[in-house]
């Protein structure tokens, strides 16, 4: 599928291309210029797939500068003293065999649909729109909010907030206007590793 969007790309830039270069001879042919004429056709040629690429750029430079990053509400030393001897009993329920990401049960709390890390502690991943903070925004630019949640109190200990552009974080084929796609905010690596060392801290061990 990816060659297919290539080749078909790189076929509308051929047939581009040829039709500048008609336009440039017809204009000299008769008198016209051929910079004006050439250059209104090659930007109404950009324009027809690509008008929304630097809107869309922009736009998710100015959401990651602005609101992308990690955050701890409360530390995990001020959890365990607010609840002494509890982490200790907690087991990661995280079903999967091996591979880079874990799969952990998903349950209802307290309305929304959240990843059961263990008895205590959820989280609301990136594979679902289950939270009202995780939408498409403005130009093909989707905010991506992920809170650790104690499941008793309901209380939010640390949170994790990340732009994608494109059509958000959609497995499978690649998208046809790939070039609109970014998985992340490209200073944001190290709030994704910040959070999953936080997770770690709190997950228990897996039984």
């Amino acid at each position: 599928m990816g060659l297919v969007i290539l080749g078909l790309l790189a076929l509308y830039i051929l047939v581009s291309i040829l039709v500048v270069i008609g336009v440039i001879k017809y204009s000299k042919k008769n008198g016209k210029s051929a910079l004006h004429w050439a250059g209104g056709v090659a930007l109404v040629l950009y324009l027809i797939p690509f008008w929304d690429w630097l809107p869309t750029v922009v736009m998710h430079r100015y959401y990651c500068s602005t609101e992308a990053g990690f955050w701890i509400y409360k530390t995990v030393d001020q959890w365990k003293q607010e609840n002494p001897g509890v982490m200790e009993t907690l087991s990661n329920q995280d079903t999967s065999t091996g591979g880079q990401f874990p799969s952990w049960p998903r349950e209802f709390v307290n309305g929304k649909k959240l990843a059961s890390i263990n008895q205590r502690f959820a989280i609301n991943y990136r594979d679902h729109l289950s939270s009202t903070d995780e939408r498409e925004l403005f130009l093909n630019n989707w905010r991506w909010q992920a809170d650790l949640v104690d499941k008793v109190t309901g209380t939010v200990l640390a949170r994790q907030i990340d732009f994608s552009s494109g059509n958000g974080y959609v497995g499978g084929e690649p998208p046809a206007r790939f070039w609109l796609q970014k998985s992340h905010c490209e200073k944001n690596f190290n709030s994704l590793a910040q959070f999953k060392e936080f997770i770690d801290r709190i997950k228990g061990v897996k039984k």
